[in-house]
């Protein structure tokens, strides 16, 4: 139950940052950075700003983060949406070849398969591998 609570708060909590016009002006801009977490004073504000509302806007507002995160889900399944940071996904494979690899392409298919046998089999080649994989050079 606290689970699903959390859940739904965070995306309470995205829907209204999203949507609230001064909020979005005092986000930083996605050209500067791409990846940041809003302010913790933002947060509250946003929350409170959600709590006042009717229970009819809620209700709307809910749906409406529900249909965003199903987009985003189908996105990123679809290889439209990039999240995975290639630093992170470099260092992975050079420690966990296997693991890297599986993350970058997001299913259990070849490649992984490939990078496992090589890691097993001689380090370096797998290693070698899910960097190529990593970096979309094969």
């Amino acid at each position: 139950m606290k689970k699903i609570t959390t859940r739904i708060l965070t995306l309470l909590v995205m829907v209204s940052v999203c949507t609230s016009p001064v909020l979005a002006a005092s986000m930083p801009s996605a050209e500067n950075t791409a990846k940041t977490e809003p302010a913790p004073a933002s947060v509250t504000s946003a929350v409170d700003e959600f709590k006042s509302l009717s229970r009819n806007e809620r209700k709307s507002r809910i749906k409406e983060a529900k249909k965003l995160m199903k987009e985003y889900k189908a996105d990123k399944r679809a290889g439209r949406a990039e999240e995975t940071d290639q630093v992170l996904l470099a260092i992975l494979a050079i420690l966990l070849p296997p693991l890297a690899v599986y993350l970058k392409e997001g299913e259990v298919n070849s490649k992984f398969w490939i990078s496992i046998i090589l890691t097993l089999l001689f380090w370096i080649p797998g290693v070698i591998f899910a960097l190529l994989v990593v970096f979309d050079a094969i």
